[in-house]
């Protein structure tokens, strides 16, 4: 069974990865969020959210980066850092929320991240 745990080792969690992303990470737009993906020699796909104040205040950042981090985890099992490590390597991604996040169904969030996805190169689940 799959751990669905947001592990340390699944997360970007210093400036400096988080800049070397955004400096030489592919980056894409799309109506709810901005993505840029990095590759990695890690073997595993790493993932940073960037909710600046104009979203909102604490509540609505926190839960746009809950629903964000809920969409890393349904990614491959392999993608999301779970179970064995794949053959291919890995990304680091960072996702910058929009304002329109907020109030985005689901649904619409959840496509609007895979179309993102495979746009920078990273397969989306099927």
């Amino acid at each position: 069974m799959m751990s669905f745990r947001f592990r340390p080792d699944v997360r970007l969690r210093s400036r400096r990865e988080y800049v070397a992303v955004q400096d030489r990470g592919r980056r894409v737009s799309a109506r709810y969020l901005t993505m840029l993906a990095l590759p990695n020699s890690l073997h595993r796909t790493r993932f940073g959210i960037v909710a600046s104040r104009r979203i909102g205040g604490a509540v609505v950042r926190n839960r746009v980066k809950r629903r964000l981090r809920e969409l890393f985890r349904h990614l491959e099992p392999d993608r999301a850092g779970h179970g064995e490590a794949p053959a291919r390597p890995g990304f680091d991604l960072v996702v910058i929320a929009r304002r329109e996040a907020v109030e985005a169904p689901f649904a619409d969030l959840s496509a609007d991240f895979n179309a993102a996805l495979g746009r920078v190169g990273v397969r989306p689940r099927s």
